[in-house]
């Protein structure tokens, strides 16, 4: 930018008064022990008494109409206005098409109908990423502008905030509750912690910070924890104080801008764009008196001699904890004055601060990078027969046309494209619940899987693909036993006061439905029973059921009408958007079986289902009334049930097994209704959170992400984004804890868990009748996934004439658990 420029904005922006310096720091911060724990106060570590280097100054140079939840915005620009974006990218696309094989199919009527043939069915985009639809939402969803929720600072944009992303505890709550972009974490300090300060605080936690508990002796320990609350670096300016006000505005799906203001309705002082995976935080002083403050304490701070690039202004900054922070400034010189050994002060300034952690030897990378900043992410993917990738194309701003540099997490360096994994650098930060994070100096990423294209409705196995073929004496057996179940009303089980649960029950009969026409083939009885199925169905297509949904224009998501009466609790925080994958997940399941025996229904009642497949997975920004993939996080791999509630632990998700069933669900709507594209994003979805779940989530002996004296537990209980608990929201029983990544045992679980991981799973914990001793519907649960590890006795035990409904949950049936085991094992 030309000097000029900036002295006419300082000069404007001289004239500006200031408000009184904050109150000066004292001691104390808070962590959060793990759930169902209360947070405790606690010291982090000893602030000793220190002397603080001299730091010298320096000089230098240097037209739709919205839906009715939206407004036009004012725009507020990059954090610099004046600097130019940078950083064009291109795709190379690829193109195919996967389509269903034509099938003969019971219809309604009881006539014969086939599925669409491959002339019928769309062809796969060369971006995969298009949205489902864009008009209004059904008219069976009535509209409400008055959820429970407000947004808390959310500036007026054009596209609906998503409800479950990682920088939603800026707009809930207190607004100072962690947000995590891996490798570091921002919180507004809000006054609090050591040093009291109203600005931006920056912590960076590494594997030897966890805490392992209750017992850290133990192998494997329950839990493990990062604190929080550590004000490593803490980026504010003097005129901040008990006046300010944060808001955010630009949300997209994987960026944000958070602004702090000195009070409300002021513009923004300071302005931070959040992207997932920044290497450096950017924070935009838009007029103001930088400080720098730390809760550790400054052991020396050291002005380089040497610029590492023209008009930019270095310290290297060293903490009373022996860490090694980076500090960058552009635009204008930053003259920085110790003011005491937690607190120093700078000039006047218009520009951009930039902060990195140095873990040793990388001060040289993050040279080359500095003075440029993401801005965003698009997303983009392809998908050709069983070859399918996905690229984040970063958006950036700076000073410079370097290339980013950015931070992936472990699964992503594991599917990285050639082309991106040559841009890999010797970097590496910790991660609070993903492991180890690598800089990659590029300014897009293309991850590359294997699609599961053989996958269909039948039961699958991944070594073998679709299986359907029983014996005439098993056909005998399993009939009686679909029959019997096939019996029962289903009426009454499906109209329930919750969505979860008649979604399960619907996909309950739905299998069944299935299973006597393709495996047992008797098309008469599976007529009968569809017929059943669908007015049980058309419940909740009417939206007639006990608590119906309605779209909410606040956030812009259907959610049910349950909690307006005012317990945030009914069904499992639905209309606070907790567990949409989970609800909806099984109602598209659902919605898929009987759409692929009836087509005429499935195109009668398409609108309403994809409703739900676009509350959860919107592939575009261009679906005005959605967000952009509500729970599935594409940089994170998998999907967060977390919905609007603040939490000093992060997001979490506790069934990685229904995350699974919503991926998969997705992919048969898009197979059953011809959407190529939304096929083929199932198929990549399905094999990205399987490749994330054996990362994160289910642990085999072998794995080196998780730390080693937790992966012992072999699944993770509930995953938030700062701490892992081997446990559930709904009791400690070890078949809980197991069995919630177990349900609903589906052809999608052969690959998502591994016969290893199975393996050694059991053993671990259910072998030895162990298992056959559980009491309830968690016994059905585990030995449907015996299967992983004897399938022959899997079936034995749910065809056995003495078999004990007792041990079937109500999402459960054991037709379709035993015909699962009894095509495995070629019975």
């Amino acid at each position: 930018m030309e000097l000029s420029i900036w002295l006419l904005l300082v000069s404007v922006l001289l004239l500006v008064d200031a408000i009184p310096n904050p109150s000066s720091p004292d001691d104390g911060r808070v962590h959060h022990a793990p759930m169902k724990m209360a947070k405790e106060e606690t010291s982090s570590s000893v602030q000793p008494e220190v002397s603080v280097t001299t730091i010298s100054t320096i000089s230098g140079t240097a037209q739709v109409l919205p839906p009715p939840s939206t407004q036009v915005p004012e725009t507020t620009g990059s954090i610099l206005t004046a600097i130019d974006t940078a950083g064009q990218h291109t795709e190379t696309p690829l193109l195919s098409t996967s389509i269903p094989k034509p099938e003969t199919l019971v219809a309604a009527t009881g006539t014969p109908t086939a599925v669409p043939t491959p002339q019928q069915l769309m062809a796969v985009s060369p971006n995969i990423f298009q949205p489902i639809a864009t008009d209004a939402p059904p008219s069976q969803f009535s509209r409400r502008g008055d959820h429970p929720v407000r947004k808390l600072g959310v500036q007026a944009q054009n596209s609906p905030v998503s409800t479950n992303k990682f920088y939603a505890n800026f707009f809930l709550g207190s607004q100072s509750a962690p947000t995590w972009t891996h490798p570091y974490s921002v919180a507004w300090s809000k006054g609090g912690g050591v040093t009291k300060s109203w600005g931006m605080t920056i912590q960076h936690i590494d594997d030897n910070q966890k805490v392992f508990g209750p017992d850290p002796t133990a192998n494997p320990t329950q839990y493990f924890i990062n604190p929080i609350g550590i004000q490593s670096i803490v980026l504010s300016a003097l005129e901040l104080s008990n006046s300010t006000a944060l808001t955010t505005d630009s949300l997209t799906e994987f960026s944000a801008h958070v602004n702090l203001h000195p009070f409300p309705g002021a513009a923004p002082m300071l302005q931070f764009p959040l992207v997932q995976g920044m290497g450096f935080v950017t924070v935009g002083y838009k007029g103001g008196t930088p400080i720098i403050e730390s809760g550790v304490l400054f052991r020396s701070i050291t002005k380089s001699s040497i610029s590492p690039k023209p008009g930019v202004t270095k310290y290297i900054i060293i903490l009373e904890d022996g860490k090694t922070w980076l500090l960058y400034a552009f635009g204008q010189p930053l003259e920085l004055t110790v003011v005491n050994n937690g607190l120093i002060q700078g000039n006047f300034f218009i520009g951009v601060i930039q902060i990195a952690k140095d873990p040793g030897g990388a001060e040289s990378l993050y040279d080359l990078s500095c003075g440029t900043w993401a801005t965003g992410v698009t997303l983009s993917g392809t998908a050709s027969g069983t070859a399918g990738s996905y690229t984040f194309s970063f958006s950036k701003d700076g000073f410079f046309a370097s290339p980013l540099l950015m931070f992936a997490l472990p699964h992503h360096v594991a599917s990285f494209a050639d082309s991106t994994r040559s841009a890999l650098l010797n970097l590496r930060l910790a991660t609070t619940t993903k492991g180890i994070a690598q800089a990659v100096l590029a300014d897009s990423w293309t991850m590359q899987e294997s699609l599961p294209i053989s996958m269909g409705f039948a039961p699958w196995d991944i070594d073998r693909g679709e299986l359907k073929d029983l014996s005439v004496e098993a056909i005998r057996i399993l009939h009686s036993i679909a029959a019997t179940e096939i019996s029962q009303n289903i009426s009454k089980q499906t109209d329930l006061n919750s969505m979860y649960y008649s979604g399960k029950a619907l996909a309950k009969f739905a299998q069944i439905t299935y299973i006597l026409n393709t495996l047992l083939h008797d098309p008469a009885l599976a007529q009968t029973s569809l017929t059943t199925l669908q007015r049980a169905f058309s419940k909740f297509t009417t939206n007639t059921q006990q608590f119906p949904l309605v779209y909410d224009t606040s956030w812009g998501g259907l959610v049910s009408s349950a909690s307006y009466a005012g317990d945030p609790g009914a069904d499992f925080g639905n209309t606070y958007y907790n567990d949409h994958h989970f609800h909806y997940g099984y109602f598209i399941y659902a919605a898929s079986l009987i759409g692929h025996l009836d087509p005429v229904w499935a195109v009668a009642n398409k609108p309403w289902v994809d409703a739900l497949a676009r509350d959860i997975a919107n592939a575009s920004p261009d679906d005005p009334w959605f967000p952009h993939y509500r729970n599935f996080d594409w940089y994170h791999g998998h999907s967060f049930a977390h919905g609007l509630y603040e939490t000093f632990d992060g997001r979490d998700q506790e069934s990685s097994s229904e995350d699974a069933m919503s991926a998969y669900a997705l992919k048969l709507w898009g197979s059953v209704t011809g959407d190529a594209n939304l096929e083929a994003r199932g198929n990549l979805q399905l094999a990205v959170t399987a490749r994330a779940l054996q990362s994160y989530f289910l642990y085999e002996s072998g794995n080196t992400i998780q730390p080693p004296n937790f992966v012992g537990n072999k699944v993770s209980g509930i995953l938030f984004e700062n701490k892992i608990d081997h446990t559930t929201y709904f009791g400690a029983n070890t078949e809980y804890i197991q069995g919630i990544h177990m349900l609903p045992l589906l052809p999608c679980s052969s690959l998502t868990r591994t016969k290893r991981f199975v393996r050694e799973e059991w053993t671990r914990y259910f072998d030895g009748g162990r298992a056959q001793k559980v009491e309830g519907g968690w016994r059905g649960v585990l030995m449907a996934n015996f299967m992983g590890v004897d399938a022959l006795g899997s079936w034995r035990f749910f065809v056995d004439p003495d078999f004990d409904e007792g041990g079937l949950d109500g999402g459960a049936s054991r037709s379709w658990y035993a015909a699962m085991a009894g095509v495995l094992a070629g019975v």
